[in-house]
């Protein structure tokens, strides 16, 4: 320590001598200490942090200790300085407030020591006093400091602990109650009756955000969110300033696309936020696997329709597509390729021939072969809504492919 290491070089006796003139005096100096530090530092005028009665009893007690040590020869006691960051940090005063008021208190000290010095003329005695004070402070300092940062990391981990719990709560739903989530809201400082909207991005491997910083840059654009990693999804609730702010919380999602991401409609009530979390995985899940990009479930009903329900998706695709699921994988491929073409392409022969770079009179064979083995026609609105939700089905769960047909 910076004043035990002082102590050898036998400057403590006079020291001591000093700071018992300067204890007598200490009612006296508690209070000019106080003045100076209202008087210096709005944070404590105000009372923002601490009452004044309370800013003087800190006083007293952290310039007793300093009394105490500069009287002694043992190592400063430096439980005061801890015991005061950590009450600070509880309190959330900012730390270099608390060391610029330990070193105006410290500072009053060393006028007193000016003063009794000046009339003996005792240059030996001041510069000792003067060594010591300053020693003391880094002591002080430092151990103000240590207690102050590991009090504030507690807190923050406690804090983070917290609104991961609520975030969770809020995610899962079903339990909670009017009361919950009020303390929901205002621990994640989201208006209860808010709009909102829902976002659930795929994790590109286990830990990694696929939308990484996105807290704060909604923060920037004045949204407030709320986010939970999973091993699968990075989900989170984000709070709009108006409905017609979605379009921007688009944009800033789709900025740097890692993977599928989905959004849920905008909703009202942060009650909703369970419901509106599966609409978001709909959405996701309707989406071709290893694509990345960014869907909301209003821009494709019949694609979160096929994706809400995968069993019976499963079934619909072998019920519909099974005659051509079981030619051999060449004809199988090419089929299911044309057929996907030709709904991408609107029912446009010409458009689907460019697309996979034939003739248009191949497309129109393969068009009447698919036909035929479905025993569907693409004229028919029952059937091309039948072939399009199949389709869907076997592009969003692709191993439906290779499974057997469902009896």
């Amino acid at each position: 320590m910076h004043y035990q290491a002082l102590l050898s070089d036998g400057l403590a006796p006079r020291v001591a001598v000093l700071a018992a003139e300067v204890e007598r005096k200490l009612p006296e100096l508690v209070e000019s200490t106080v003045r100076q530090i209202r008087a210096e530092m709005p944070v404590y005028a105000d009372a923002r942090f601490v009452t004044h009665a309370e800013l003087r009893n800190s006083v007293r007690a952290n310039l007793e200790h300093v009394m105490r040590t500069l009287r002694g020869s043992d190592v400063p006691d430096l439980s005061q300085a801890r015991a005061t960051g950590r009450a600070r940090a509880l309190q959330g005063a900012p730390l270099p407030e608390l060391l610029r008021a330990y070193r105006i208190g410290l500072t009053e000290v060393w006028h007193l020591f000016v003063e009794l010095t000046a009339g003996a003329q005792d240059l030996a005695g001041l510069v000792a006093a003067t060594t010591a004070i300053w020693a003391l402070i880094d002591d002080l300092a430092e151990a103000l400091t240590t207690a102050y940062r590991d009090t504030t990391a507690e807190v923050m981990v406690a804090h983070q602990n917290r609104r991961s719990a609520l975030v969770e709560a809020l995610f899962a739903g079903g339990t909670a109650t009017e009361g919950t989530l009020w303390d929901i809201a205002r621990v994640l400082d989201l208006s209860l009756d808010g709009t909102f909207v829902v976002v659930a991005a795929e994790t590109p491997r286990l830990g990694d955000e696929p939308l990484p910083q996105i807290e704060a840059r909604l923060r920037a654009a004045q949204h407030a969110s709320a986010w939970r990693l999973t091993p699968d999804l990075q989900v989170g609730v984000v709070s709009l300033r108006d409905p017609a702010a979605a379009s921007a919380i688009v944009g800033l999602v789709r900025e740097h696309p890692v993977g599928r991401v989905g959004m849920s409609p905008v909703f009202t009530g942060l009650g909703n936020t369970a419901r509106a979390l599966h609409l978001a995985r709909v959405a996701l899940s309707s989406m071709t696997p290893g694509t990345p990009g960014l869907v909301q479930f209003t821009e494709s009903p019949l694609a979160g329709l096929v994706a809400s329900a995968p069993e019976a998706s499963v079934q619909l695709a072998h019920h519909v597509l099974q005659p051509i699921l079981d030619l051999p994988g060449d004809d199988r491929n090419v089929l299911l390729l044309t057929l996907r073409a030709w709904f991408d392409c609107q029912g446009s022969t010409k458009l689907t021939s460019e697309r996979m770079f034939c003739h248009p009179n191949t497309i129109r064979h393969r068009l009447k072969r698919i036909t035929e083995e479905l025993g569907r026609s693409l004229t028919n609105p029952a059937d091309i809504a039948e072939l399009g939700a199949a389709l869907r089905a076997l592009n969003l769960f692709p191993e439906a492919a290779h499974l057997p047909a469902p009896r």
